[in-house]
């Protein structure tokens, strides 16, 4: 997937990631929470074109809880079309089984994250990432036919999306989440994101993940080298320099907009489903 892609046409898929699993309301207000409100930013963002929605759990008060992905799969099945919901296997400090309860709910998600490596994201804890866990991860997947998003920190990542390939743990085509950012992240350039993307493995489809201030550019860099974008506030939690956002689907409808002045059209979650070589729903 290339220049060409974009100028043949291709749709552009995009996902949004309506909360994560460290800031909070304490960080922007708007920030959703609760499965309700993560099912309504969800609906609307799928109004807007999003054609996947990246799913993390949280308790009553806010905090990180994998146990409150089955509510919030619920909730946004009940609130939403058709839109695609990919749950987390992510998560710092946190051991496999809890992880692997991103894949394990009824019914099942049609894909998942799945992170290739370790990060450093405090002062004393990295998020591990063994490959007794990437592996463990992938196989469940494959298994289960969840289609793995496999979530590239940096560079020396795609090394592991090739020892996947080679163990036959995947399946084509490859759906690969350049990641740029701060700490172990690949450094937010333009630079490094032509580099990573021409050395992406054969049959893969990539997407772009920008953190903060880089969201806008870099994705939008994305969709013009013929990638697919994350848009949302798991990643950024500002509209411009020194403005909160007001909700994910200003964040999308920006993006959308753009990709329209850039005659990129956006793929439906039947499209998106096409493009990824899954099942139709």
């Amino acid at each position: 997937m290339s220049y060409q892609n974009y100028l043949e046409g291709g749709k552009l898929i995009l996902t949004v990631p309506t909360t994560g699993g460290v800031q909070g309301k304490e960080a922007n207000p708007n920030l959703p929470e609760q499965p309700e409100e993560i099912a309504e930013t969800a609906h609307e963002c799928e109004q807007l074109g999003a054609a996947i929605v990246h799913l993390h759990g949280r308790d009553k008060h806010g905090e990180r809880d994998a146990s409150r992905l089955q509510a919030v799969n619920e909730a946004v099945r009940d609130r939403c079309d058709n839109i695609i919901i990919q749950n987390t296997t992510g998560g710092t400090g946190i051991p496999l089984e809890q992880r692997a309860t991103g894949i394990r709910t009824d019914p099942l998600p049609e894909m998942a994250s799945l992170d290739m490596g370790p990060m450093n994201r405090y002062q004393h804890i990295t998020s591990e990432n063994t490959r007794h866990m990437i592996d463990s991860l992938a196989e469940e997947m494959q298994e289960k036919n969840i289609k793995p998003e496999m979530e590239v920190f940096n560079n020396g990542h795609l090394n592991e999306v090739h020892r996947l390939i080679k163990k036959g743990l995947l399946d084509e085509p490859y759906y690969i989440n350049l990641i740029f950012g701060p700490g172990t992240l690949t450094p937010p350039t333009p630079e490094n994101m032509v580099n990573m993307v021409n050395n992406l493995p054969e049959n893969s489809i990539f997407n772009v993940l920008a953190i903060g201030p880089h969201q806008l550019p870099l994705t939008t860099m994305g969709i013009v080298m013929g990638g697919h974008v994350r848009i949302g506030m798991e990643d950024n939690l500002y509209y411009r320099r020194g403005e909160p956002a007001e909700s994910n689907a200003q964040l999308v409808e920006r993006t959308v907009r753009i990709a329209s002045q850039l005659d990129r059209d956006l793929a439906t979650p039947a499209e998106a489903r096409k493009l990824l070589g899954m099942s139709s729903q």
